[in-house]
């Protein structure tokens, strides 16, 4: 597949584009910096133009153009820009999610954050009020969209080696995971039908990331038979 890489210059998407070159995948680093270029296409990486803040559907859609799929792996960043936290990682999804239904893209995986349903603590600070709310309304709109989506929600990003060893899961405790184990993961989702309508919370754990997303799955099934 051509996959769209939205926020193709971020920390997990540069890991993650030698992950789908590997899997025989063209990654697609969509960035705002032509500074960019060079870098990314070492990874393996097609590179094309976009301000995720400043353009239009349309624009996205154009970006989008012969591929696939899309990862939504965009980040307003750490600073103390609470208005970014709404352009890039809520409007920024939601103009990718009509851009791929546009382009008849079904094949959506979104990187959010663990536990963004849950209330915020009240000295936790507006910035990170303001992520939470971000992550929480893109992953609500994602659900309620026609597109094949996959939710992934990963605890405390670390940038330790790979483990290939993590745990999934709707309930999976808060937990650290490495941004590289976040990419594998990512890299091994987009391959997999059984994944999509999927959201799971992603942390460091004991199974390999195939055995992981097994026993995911067969949870997931257990509970629909079951309720």
């Amino acid at each position: 597949m051509r996959i769209a890489i939205v926020g193709g210059n971020g920390q997990i998407s540069r890991l993650l584009h030698p992950v789908l070159v590997a899997g025989g995948h063209q990654p697609v680093a969509l960035v705002r910096n032509e500074g960019h270029r060079a870098g990314l296409e070492a990874l393996g990486a097609e590179v094309r133009l976009l301000d995720i803040e400043n353009q239009d559907v349309d624009d996205f859609a154009a970006a989008f153009e012969g591929c696939d799929a899309v990862v939504f792996s965009a980040g307003g960043g750490p600073d103390g820009n609470i208005e970014r936290k709404r352009t890039v990682d809520l409007e920024g999804a939601l103009k990718s999610m009509t851009a791929a239904e546009q382009r008849d893209i079904r094949r959506f995986v979104q990187v959010s954050a663990i536990n963004v349903d849950e209330p915020v603590a009240p000295d936790a600070g507006e910035v990170w009020a303001a992520y939470v709310a971000a992550k929480r309304d893109a992953d609500v709109a994602l659900r309620a969209s026609n597109l094949d989506w996959t939710i992934l929600r990963p605890g405390l990003l670390t940038d330790e080696p790979p483990t290939g060893l993590v745990a999934l899961g709707p309930d999976v405790p808060r937990g650290a995971v490495t941004r590289a184990d976040v990419a594998a993961v990512l890299g091994a989702v987009i391959d997999r039908d059984d994944t999509i309508g999927q959201q799971w919370n992603l942390v460091g754990g004991d199974l390999s990331i195939s055995a992981a997303i097994d026993a995911a799955i067969d949870a997931a099934v257990d509970r629909a038979v079951g309720g």
